[in-house]
């Protein structure tokens, strides 16, 4: 197994899972921004009140976007049980 090879493969992970992740946290981070903002106009100080929005806008983009994530991680496992008889040398 090549340094080559090797490093191909932790960029196609990286790249997986950065792929994967990113729609959860960008819509995790705008429902926080929005509330925090919410927050300081109408001065409430309520710790919990982030919690349920950024909630309700993850299940919402797990439900939208999860098939085209799951698609992603099977292509990338597929790649991954391809290169499987490379690996071995």
């Amino acid at each position: 197994m090549s340094d080559a090879l090797v490093l191909e493969i932790m960029h196609q992970a990286m790249s997986a899972a950065l792929t994967v992740a990113l729609p959860i946290l960008v819509v995790s981070l705008l429902v926080g921004v929005a509330v925090s903002i919410f927050q300081a106009v109408t001065q409430i100080s309520e710790m919990t009140l982030t919690f349920v929005p950024k909630l309700l806008g993850v299940a919402l983009v797990l439900v939208l976007a999860g098939p085209w994530m799951l698609h992603r991680l099977l292509d990338f496992t597929v790649r991954m049980f391809a290169l499987l008889p490379q690996l071995g040398r």
